[in-house]
């Protein structure tokens, strides 16, 4: 199967898309970053808004204050999240879990 080829117009339109999804994404992890939003509060945000949903679980946690590379490493692992997993592919007991624990 070949891949359509886009008009311009459409080209131009993914990309306006494209960016405005990296900037809401970014205003979600700056708002977990300076403490307006919790980091359950920010994954029940996640749930609800498809772009949000794309937000990668480790990126996420480096934006909660105190929290680097490794103890982000360490809380995916206690909770069985792949290094690569994005929000919406977590599930219902690993979501939870993260909530309990930034509670």
């Amino acid at each position: 199967m070949a891949i359509p080829t886009l008009s311009p117009e459409q080209l131009q339109a993914a990309r306006a898309a494209a960016t405005e999804a990296r900037r809401v994404r970014a205003a979600l992890k700056n708002d977990v970053r300076d403490g307006s939003k919790t980091l359950p509060q920010a994954l029940d945000e996640c749930a609800q808004d498809d772009v949000l949903a794309h937000i990668r679980v480790v990126d996420l946690l480096k934006a909660v204050p105190r929290i680097g590379e490794k103890r982000a490493g360490e809380i995916m692992a206690r909770y069985d999240i792949a290094a690569n997993r994005r929000v919406r592919g977590l599930g219902r007991h690993q979501v939870a879990g993260l909530k309990a624990e930034f509670s």
